[in-house]
């Protein structure tokens, strides 16, 4: 089995012998800009993993991989344009770059070009693979839809919430893992067992990237927290300190997300006072661990020797539990 180190050298190596310039050049310098920012490149690596879990040739997947490292490239292109983020990774986004007509275009030839990777497969399972891709491809775009329609409601449910995490953030990762089971010619059963492991694994992150952004340390993550609640983002600490609070002091949070007057630090000390209070940090906590141990249960019913499993349980320890 190849570790997580060794998968994120073949991939990176194999990523960077793949060519996207192509003429315009005014939409495909933005495309060159935003894949050559370095990230974990967790979906492709996961796809290799569930590959190798099998005991196939992990070669057969890069097509694959890089097809989901496009998808997932496609979705930050359009979030960042929806949410008006002006950087990325300690860069200019590229609609800031550029402009949001470029890309938007930019997104879009992402997308056509991922589908185009995703083709790359033998034909008798091409069938399966296209249709995880498509329907993935269409819940992330539902996902990020449910999440811009969230911003103008002023209550959510935490079920609402985590649906639309599932379908923005944990389903490309299910989805990864399970492309790369169908390639290496894994069971249904499994390979379903695979992806409901990696979507647990999704929302776990989700749920550890929303901690993170308040409780996180900064010399450590590497930027400033407090953010989301800077923007009034409805997180699963927002969502579970409603959920919990009396009726007075749901009003004082909404009141605070209200508020577009506030100081931006007396603001985050006031809602984490909030969310000290009513014990949202532990809660969330909780709910990362119980997501942490279904995505176990599910990749300890895979029909694969354990030993075979232990590269992916390191990487989800590591995704879960991450500090940054």
């Amino acid at each position: 089995m190849y570790s997580h180190e060794e998968l994120y050298t073949i991939f990176s190596e194999h990523f960077k012998d793949q060519s996207f310039s192509r003429d315009p050049k005014e939409l495909y310098e933005p495309i060159i800009y935003a894949l050559s920012q370095k990230g974990k490149r967790i979906r492709p690596i996961l796809a290799l993993m569930a590959c190798d879990l099998f005991g196939e040739d992990i070669q057969k997947a890069l097509p694959q991989a890089v097809a989901l490292e496009l998808l997932h490239n496609f979705t930050l292109i359009h979030d960042d344009i929806m949410d008006q983020s002006p950087m990325r990774h300690g860069k200019d986004t590229v609609f800031k770059k550029w402009s949001p007509g470029t890309a938007i275009l930019a997104g879009d030839t992402l997308y056509v070009l991922a589908y185009r990777y995703a083709t790359h497969a033998d034909k008798n399972i091409l069938p399966d693979i296209l249709y995880t891709f498509n329907e993935t491809a269409l819940e992330a775009c539902e996902g990020q839809q449910k999440d811009l329609n969230f911003e103008r409601k002023e209550s959510i449910t935490k079920e609402d919430y985590l649906e639309m995490s599932r379908m923005k953030t944990a389903v490309l990762f299910g989805a990864s893992l399970k492309i790369g089971a169908i390639i290496a010619h894994a069971s249904q059963k499994d390979a379903d067992l695979l992806a409901g492991f990696g979507t647990n694994i999704g929302l776990g992150f989700q749920l550890m990237d929303d901690l993170l952004d308040l409780y996180g340390e900064e010399e450590i993550f590497g930027k400033k927290t407090g953010i989301d609640i800077i923007e009034n983002k409805k997180t699963f600490l927002f969502v579970s300190a409603i959920e919990r609070a009396d009726e007075a002091t749901k009003e004082k949070l909404r009141s605070y997300y209200r508020d577009g007057e506030m100081e931006p630090q007396q603001k985050i000390k006031a809602v984490e006072a909030i969310f000290d209070k009513l014990n949202i940090q532990q809660i969330t906590q909780q709910a990362i661990k119980d997501y942490y141990n279904k995505a176990l249960e599910q990749l300890n019913q895979i029909d694969s020797p354990d030993a075979n499993k232990e590269m992916l349980k390191r990487l989800a320890y590591m995704l879960i539990y991450r500090k940054k």
